[in-house]
C-alpha cells in the first residue's frame, strides 16, 4: 500500500499538477465534436456518414499525431513537447471560432484537434520520470485521471452553443483554459533529471515483427477505441434515435462516459487478482451482450442502462489490457505502450464510422452494434486460442500476470 504523506515528499508536485491539467483540459478539447456534432450537423445538413466523419476525424488525427509527440518527447523531452502541443492546440480551435465556414473547414478542425487527442503521449512521462516504483501507480493514477476532460466537453459545449446561439463560440472560450493550462504548464512543469534512453525505429520495427503485438494492439483498439469512439458518437446516437435535444443528448452520453472514466482503474486492479486474460474474456463477454441488446433498440432508459454498462467494461478493459502488456513486453515496454496507445485511438476512429455509415445504408443503427457485438466476441475467440501458448510462456500459476501494479500503472494511458 502506497503511503499518500510519503509521496507527497517525493516527486516533483508542480510536473505531476501540470501532467493531469494538461491531460484533463486536452482530453476536453479533443472530443469537443463529439456534443457539438449535433448542432454543426444541422447547419450543414450531414447525412449519417458525414456525421460520423466529422466526429472520428480528432480521433484519427489523435492517433497518428501520438507516436509523433512520442518521438519529441524522446528527443526534447515531455515539457517542451507539451508546451509545442499546447500551442499548436490553439489553432484549430482559433480556426474553429473564426473561420470554419465550410464542411472542409470543419474537416481540417476536426483533423488538427487530433493534437490535444496526442497530448498523453507528453503528460504521462512528464509525470512517471519523477516517481520512484513503488509510487508509480498513485501518480499515473492522478495524471491518467484527465480523461475525465470529456465530461466537461459533453456537459458544456452544448449549452454554451444554446446560450449564445452560436456553436463558433463554444472554440473561442475553449482557447481559455487551454491558454491557462500552457501559463500554469510553462511554469509548474519541469523535466526529470532522469530521462529514459530515446526509442529507435529499430526498436519499432522489432517489437512489431511479433505476432502479439498485433494481438495486443486489437484488444486496446477494441476497449480504448469503444470508449473515444463511444463517447464521440454518444451524443449523435442518443439525438437521431430518440430525439433528445442537443444538450440533453449530451447529458445522457455524460452518464455513460463516468461509467468509462472511473472503472478503468477497477479493471487493472481486478486483473491482478484474478488474472488478465480471464478479466479481459469477461470484459468483452460484457461487452458483446451489451451491444447486442442495444442493437435491438430498446427504451432510452435501458438503452442508457446498458451503455453506461458497456462504457464501464471498455474503460475497465483497457486496465486489463495493461496488466497484460508490461509482462509479455518487458523490455520493451515504452515502445509497446506507444504503439498499442496510437492502436487504440484508430478503434476510436472506426467505432463511428461503422455506426454511422451502417446507419446511413440500412437506415437503422441495429447492425451497426450488431458488428459491434461480433467484434467484441471474436476478442473472446482469439484470447481462447492464444492464452494456452500464454500461459506456458509469460503468465504465472491461475493466469495472473507476476508484476508489480505500480509497473503496469505506470504505463497506462
Amino acid at each position: 500500500m502506497v503511503d499518500r504523506k510519503s509521496f507527497l515528499q517525493v516527486g516533483h508536485k508542480g510536473s505531476l499538477f501540470s501532467s493531469f491539467l494538461y491531460f484533463d483540459m486536452s482530453f476536453m478539447v479533443w472530443v469537443l465534436l463529439g456534443p457539438l456534432a449535433v448542432i454543426i450537423s444541422n447547419e450543414f445538413h450531414l447525412n449519417a456518414a458525414e456525421k460520423a466523419n466529422l466526429v472520428a476525424l480528432p480521433t484519427l488525427g489523435g492517433a497518428v499525431l501520438r507516436l509523433v509527440l512520442g518521438v519529441l518527447t524522446d528527443k526534447i523531452g515531455p515539457k517542451r513537447t507539451g508546451q509545442i502541443g499546447l500551442t499548436l492546440t490553439l489553432i484549430p480551435l482559433l480556426w474553429g471560432w473564426l473561420f470554419a465556414n465550410t464542411m472542409n473547414e470543419m474537416y481540417f478542425v476536426a483533423l488538427m484537434l487530433g493534437i490535444a487527442g496526442a497530448s498523453f503521449a507528453a503528460a504521462l512521462p512528464l509525470a512517471s520520470s519523477w516517481y520512484p516504483p513503488q509510487y508509480q501507480g498513485l501518480a499515473m493514477g492522478i495524471a491518467g485521471a484527465g480523461n475525465s476532460g470529456t465530461i466537461f466537453a459533453t456537459l458544456f459545449a452544448n449549452r454554451i452553443a444554446q446560450h449564445y446561439g452560436n456553436w463558433h463560440i463554444v472554440f473561442g472560450i475553449a482557447l481559455i483554459p487551454i491558454l491557462i493550462t500552457l501559463l500554469l504548464f510553462s511554469i509548474l512543469a519541469k523535466d526529470s533529471p532522469n530521462k529514459p534512453a530515446p526509442k529507435t525505429l529499430a526498436e519499432y520495427g522489432k517489437v512489431l515483427k511479433q505476432r502479439d503485438a498485433w494481438l495486443f494492439c486489437i484488444f486496446y483498439s477494441v476497449t480504448f477505441g469503444g470508449f473515444v469512439g463511444m463517447s464521440t458518437y454518444l451524443t449523435i446516437f442518443f439525438n437521431t434515435q430518440y430525439g433528445l435535444s442537443p444538450v440533453r443528448a449530451a447529458d445522457f452520453t455524460t452518464l455513460c462516459v463516468i461509467g468509462g472514466s472511473f472503472f478503468r482503474p477497477v479493471g487493472g486492479w481486478l486483473a491482478d487478482r484474478i488474472g488478465g486474460i480471464r478479466m479481459l474474456m469477461v470484459l468483452y463477454g460484457v461487452v458483446g451482450m451489451m451491444m447486442a441488446g442495444i442493437s435491438t433498440l430498446p427504451a432510452l432508459s435501458l438503452t442508457t442502462v446498458m451503455l453506461f454498462i458497456a462504457m464501464m467494461a471498455f474503460g475497465m478493459g483497457n486496465g486489463s489490457v495493461f496488466q497484460l502488456v508490461p509482462q509479455r513486453f518487458r523490455a520493451e515496454i515504452g515502445v509497446m505502450t506507444g504503439i498499442v496507445g496510437a492502436a487504440g485511438g484508430l478503434g476510436g476512429y472506426f467505432l463511428p464510422k461503422i455506426l454511422g455509415n451502417v446507419k446511413l445504408s440500412t437506415g437503422s443503427f441495429t447492425p451497426g452494434f450488431l458488428i459491434l457485438s461480433g467484434i467484441a466476441f471474436a476478442c473472446i475467440i482469439i484470447i481462447a486460442i492464444v492464452q494456452g501458448q500464454w500461459k506456458r510462456t509469460w503468465i504465472g500459476e491461475g493466469g495472473k500476470v507476476k508484476v508489480q501494479a505500480s509497473t503496469i500503472d505506470s504505463v497506462q494511458a
